[in-house]
Formats: structure tokens, sequence, C-alpha cells
């Protein structure tokens, strides 16, 4: 395992915003570990002065050495070590929150790929793996290879030879670790993928709870937990072989060389040719020997626990983002809202574009209806009208600035979309919708709550605004949460509004209601309504009717309604009927 890994060179750029606040713990931590090196020569003096030597004094100022420079050498350990765990977690949230600001950058297609439970796995699991290694192991390393030195060095005044008797287990040892060690990261980086794993599958599985109860497949579903928790325990079981593999037998050979010892210094103290004190000294420092190396050799195993985390999160950092803030963003001071798509092209890698070439100008505050079939790329115009998506040709205007020459925070200020299926957060209505603008007053969120057709659910209820929604807001029914949604969307104030379905879950009556407050929130703002809903439809100034990736027809509603005939394709039922 080398230090010098790319992965770990890659983690050093979080340490060295931190690099004055870690000397003191250093030098605090290395003074520490040196007073300790102190304790077992103290021995021999306690033995050959003062027992043998029949000293009383003597006694009682080594007992006071020992007693001192241990209170000492405890306070400089616990300073450092609290202090460096507190400096250790600044790191790792900034490692934490520099990966969570990169996933706040992908786009919907990267999640729409990846499961969910992998990415939590990466930024908590394996990022709290990284940060158990680096408060446990990271400072003790300097320690140990102070304590090995300064505990060889005193070896070596104390008796060379005796030393040399000491050190014939090492180099098998140290075989034995590196043999197993280098088949331990392997089976790390497959434990991280089964318990990645089991945590998509409870994310999952509970988010469809409804749909595995309806389905009966309760038992079903078990029986794959169950699966995937074997699956997880075989690399368990197997990881855990390994590393006592790696650190068990290195042990044992090492206490083989602590008895060697024993049996020559015990003889050489046998036949005189060393004080009994010097004994005991010696075989204090070998048992403190012991120590260190077993410690770096954990330190071993450990970077190659931390190593694989770092790999999984490398990889999670390293996926591109598809769209990304201009290095000199134009300025967008006022905002009238005009759109215009020129020529855009845009696919998902599935072998075809959803969009071929669609060309669409929207002067500043009118209401367009966009209209197709499923699958038609009606949903990627709203998200390529956010810029949660960027055109693979062609280009999306806002006034007539490339929204790629626009930082990302003015083009999502300025473009607010409601979505078929909002996301509501475990919070309160009010908080719900002050989301897009937390600065709102309460006038300003009952005023919008007004606007979306909230009013009467929300006083009738006995909380009021302050009502909790539930887990992605389970307490509210589908056109409930549309409505808030859209409440959130008004309060925002933006320029361009896209309602994305944003109706489509409503019944009749709630449509009403939220129709009822469209000519007062829409008046002067551009709005693109994507709907499947005649009446909608109806209501813009204009249509615009999507087939096979382009636009097929483009007018009044009336217009269309008696001539088009992709328009009266799509809406057949309803205009037979």
């Amino acid at each position: 395992m080398k230090l010098l890994d790319p992965h770990f060179r890659r983690a050093l750029v979080f340490v060295r915003p931190y690099m004055g606040a870690l000397v003191p713990v250093v030098l605090l931590s290395l003074a520490g570990t040196a007073l300790n090196l102190v304790l077992p020569y103290l021995s021999k003096g306690l033995v050959d002065d003062a027992l043998i030597g029949q000293d009383f004094s003597v006694l009682v100022r080594i007992v006071g050495l020992f007693v001192g420079v241990t209170v000492i050498s405890f306070g400089m350990n616990v300073t450092s070590g609290m202090r460096y765990t507190r400096v250790s977690a600044d790191i790792l949230f900034d490692m934490r929150l520099h990966l969570y600001r990169h996933l706040q950058r992908l786009s919907p297609r990267f999640y729409a790929k990846t499961p969910l439970g992998d990415v939590v796995s990466r930024i908590n699991g394996d990022i709290s793996e990284i940060q158990r290694v680096t408060t446990e192991s990271a400072l003790s390393w300097f320690g140990q290879v102070i304590t090995l030195v300064g505990t060889v060095g005193m070896l070596i005044y104390l008796d060379a030879r005796l030393l040399m008797v000491g050190l014939i287990a090492l180099p098998p040892a140290l075989f034995t670790l590196v043999r197993y060690r280098r088949q331990l990261e392997d089976r790390v980086r497959v434990l991280r993928e089964r318990s990645a794993a089991i945590g998509t599958f409870l994310i999952e599985t509970l988010q469809g709870m409804r749909t595995v109860v309806g389905a009966n497949a309760q038992e079903r579903e078990v029986t794959s937990f169950r699966g995937k928790n074997d699956s997880f325990v075989g690399a368990l079981l197997s990881m855990r072989l390994f590393t006592y593999l790696a650190g068990g037998l290195p042990g044992l050979l090492l206490s083989a060389g602590t008895g060697a010892v024993f049996l020559y210094g015990g003889y050489r103290v046998i036949n005189g040719e060393t004080t009994l004190g010097t004994f005991i000294a010696f075989m204090a420092y070998q048992m403190r020997l012991m120590s260190p190396i077993q410690g770096l050799m954990g330190l071993y195993s450990n970077l190659a626990t931390a190593r694989a985390s770092l790999v999984r999160v490398h990889d999670l950092l390293d996926t591109p983002a598809d769209v990304t803030d201009p290095d000199e963003p134009a300025t967008l001071r006022e905002c009238a809202g005009a759109l215009e798509l020129e020529q855009v092209h845009f696919g998902f890698g599935r072998g075809g574009e959803v969009l071929a070439g669609v060309d669409l100008e929207i002067p500043a505050g009118q209401v367009v209806a966009v209209v197709g079939a499923s699958g038609s790329g009606k949903s990627t115009i709203a998200d390529l009208l956010s810029r949660q998506l960027d055109p693979e040709k062609g280009r999306v205007l806002l006034d007539g600035h490339d929204l790629r020459s626009l930082a990302l925070q003015d083009v999502r200020a300025q473009v607010a979309v409601v979505e078929h299926a909002p996301f509501m957060f475990h919070s309160t209505i009010a908080e719900n919708v002050r989301y897009a603008r937390p600065d709102a007053t309460d006038a300003d969120v009952d005023e919008a709550i007004e606007a979306a057709g909230l009013a009467d659910l929300v006083a009738s209820m006995p909380d009021g605004t302050a009502t909790v929604v539930g887990e992605r807001g389970s307490q509210l029914s589908a056109g409930e949460r549309q409505r808030v949604a859209i409440a959130r969307a008004f309060l925002a104030d933006p320029a361009v509004l896209v309602f994305d379905e944003a109706t489509g879950a409503l019944d009749p009556a709630s449509e009403a209601a939220v129709l009822a407050g469209y000519d007062k929130l829409m008046r002067g703002r551009t709005t693109v309504v994507i709907t499947h809903r005649i009446d909608l439809a109806r209501q813009a100034d204009r249509v615009v009717v999507i087939e096979h990736g382009k636009v097929a027809e483009d007018g009044p509603p009336k217009k269309l309604e008696a001539e088009g005939r992709a328009f009266r394709d799509i809406f057949l039922d309803v205009l037979s009927g």
C-alpha cells in the first residue's frame, strides 16, 4: 500500500487547509510518545539500584518519576487526540460536502440510472469509514513510528545482540502481512458493494411498500432481502478471514521472536553477562516494540479499507456533470422571459433522438401549451428550459442569451418548473411552499396558497399551514401535493413558469380551482404548459404540437382544434365525444 497512491494524493487536497491546526496536534502527540519511552528504562534503575541496591530514596524518586511522566504523557495524548478528532471531523465534512455539491450538479439522467442506495452508501458509509480510519489510525501513525524508532534505539543501547535475536521473526511476519493484505482491499470493496445493495433494496421497497403489499409480494421481498443479507455476510466473513490472516499470523510470528528473547536473555542473566535490571528493561522495551509494529501492520489494513472507500467516492466524484456554470457568465439584470429553441437536438443514449431539431419561439408574457403523445419529448423541453439538461445540438435562449452563457443560479431563479410528481419535504405546508423563497412573509405564503387553490384545504386542517405533510408528502393526496408545488412556484415569482403535467393528478373540481388563479399569476409572465388536458390547451394563447421530435403544428388552440391533424389525433377521444 503506497501512501503516494493517487487516491490518497487526491484526499490530501482536503487536508492542506488544516495543516496549521494539525502541527500542534502532531507535536503534542510526539512529545507524549517520547515521554512514554522513558518509562521502561526506569525499570532498570528500579531493579538494580532501588531493589537489589536496597535504596528506598531511589525507589521513591523512580516511582515519583514514573507517576509524573505517566500523568503528563496521558494529558498530552488526550489533548492531542481530542483536538485531532475535531480537525479530522472538519476535514471529512469538507470531503462529504464536496461530494454533496457534486451530486447537486449531476443531471436527472444520472439519478435515473443510479440506485439511490448506492449513492447514499458512498456519501455516508464510505466517507464514515474513511473518517473512522483517519480518527483511529492516522494520528497514531506518528506516535507509532517515534515509538518504534525510540524503542529500537533503547534496545540497541541496552543489548544489541539480544535485539538481533528478537528481530529474527520480523521478516517472515512482514512477508505474511504483505501476502494477505494485498487481497484484503478487494474483499473490502466487495463488502461495500454488498452493503450498498442492501441499502438500495430497503430504500426501493420501503418507498414502494403499497405496491409490495398490494401484489402480495411480502414473502418474495423477504426472500430477496435474506439473499442479499446472506451475500453481505459472506463478503463480511471473507474480509474478516483475511483481516485475521493479515494481522494474526504476523503477531504469532512476532510472539515467537519474543519467546526467543526470553530464552537467550535469561541465559545471559544466569551466566552473569547482563544484569537482571537490564534484562527486565530490555523485555519492557521488547514488549513495547510489539505494539508499534502491530499498530503499523494494523494501519496497513486500515489503509486498505480506506483506499477501497476512497475509490468508490472518487468514482462518484469523477462522474462528469452534464450541466456546468460558464467560466465567465453573462449578466442577466432583468428578465422579460422571452424563450427560443434553435434547432434543438437531444437524446438519452438509447438509440435515436427524443428531440430532433426543435425550433420554437415564445415571446415574453405569452402562454404556450405544449402537447404531444407520451414519449414525444415534452418533459425534456421542461428540463432544457430550466437547464437541468443541455441540448446536444442547438441552443436554448432566454431573452436572447444562450442558457449555457448564464449562471445556473440566474437561470433557476427566472425559470420555475412544476413537475407532474413534485417532491415534498417532511415539513410543514408553509415551509414546503416557502422553500423556493425562504425570506417570504406569511402573507406572501398565504397569497400563493390562495392562488394555487389550497386555501380551503389549509383552513380545514387543525394546524393550518403548520400541518406537517409527512415523508414525501404522504399525508397529502397527489393533487394536493401538486397544488403545494404550484404555490411554491408562484411564490418564487419567476419570469418563466413551466408546468410539466402539473394538473395531471387533479380532479376536475381541483383543477378548476387552480385554473381560476392562473389568470392573475400568469399575467405578464411567460408560461409553458406541458399537458395532455385539452381544457388547459384551450386556455393558452397558442398550442405547439410535438411529433417525432419536432414541432408538427403551432397556432391558436381554436385553429388547431378545427384544422390541426396532429392536434386532433392527440385529443381524438375528447373531440369526437
